[in-house]
């Protein structure tokens, strides 16, 4: 099953950043976020990925280019150019790069790679986004449900820390960015059966609002909850908090 990857955004609330560099090129201990996205997946076996790009897209393409150098000891010969590798330190991964259009929206980027996809059911997650979900108990779920489109309903991390205050007002916990236990979100790590394309018109299609709306009415759309770690990373906090998590060996994705 194909994992695809939502690499072509802005990532606007993060410009600190990716006035340089596209979002899922953001480092986490030293590796682009997409990479920590892609190892999660390849854990469970997944390993055939397709990027869907954009923004800076020569970015990521340069990236994976130049992967096997860049993570392996070699020898090269100046006069002939020859490289021997020493310590081969690849992956196991076979990834397909596609341009899907610098203003292209979430949806539309799903409905251009429809023929690299085929007729089978493949999975979609966003670059930006983190999480210890159990891939093998979604795609499960999904093939339980027989429904179109199954999206991993998680709890949001608060924006702000949460206080318990006993009845002298005196603070007894704080909380810094703690992980809420009501009110679900779209966490992304979707699961798709290539229906799906009848549901995006065009390029102007955003996944989330028109094909999710109407996978609602039809009762197609299918919700498999997580209740473990999940964190995206849409400002400089949130990359500093997964930087921490990662430092401190207390990543969960990892």
């Amino acid at each position: 099953m194909k994992v695809v990857i939502l690499a072509g955004g802005f990532g606007t609330r993060l410009a600190e950043e990716t006035t340089r560099i596209p979002k899922p090129m953001v480092e986490i201990g030293g590796h682009p976020i997409i990479w920590h996205i892609m190892n999660w997946y390849s854990k469970y076996g997944y390993t055939d990925f397709v990027i869907a790009l954009g923004y800076k897209s020569t970015v990521i393409k340069n990236y994976f280019l130049n992967y096997y150098s860049l993570n392996s000891d070699f020898e090269i010969d100046i006069s002939s150019g020859e490289v021997k590798y020493i310590n081969k330190k690849g992956k196991e991964w076979k990834v397909t790069l596609i341009d899907t259009g610098l203003n292209t929206m979430t949806g539309g980027r799903i409905k251009r790679l429809k023929q690299v996809i085929g007729n089978e059911s493949f999975m979609v997650t966003y670059g930006d986004g983190l999480s210890n979900i159990n891939i093998d108990e979604l795609i499960n779920f999904h093939k339980k449900s027989g429904k179109t489109a199954t999206l991993s309903a998680v709890f949001p991390t608060a924006r702000f820390g949460e206080l318990q205050i006993d009845e002298t007002n005196i603070v007894k916990a704080f909380k810094e960015k703690p992980q809420l236990e009501s009110g679900r979100i779209n966490g992304g790590f979707f699961v798709f059966e290539p229906k799906i394309f009848d549901y995006i018109d065009d390029d102007k299609t955003i996944l989330e609002r028109e094909p999710m709306e109407n996978l609602v009415s039809e009762n197609e759309l299918a919700a498999f909850k997580h209740n473990g770690f999940w964190q995206s990373m849409d400002t400089l906090r949130e990359r500093q908090i997964l930087e921490e998590l990662w430092n401190s060996g207390k990543a969960l994705w990892k």
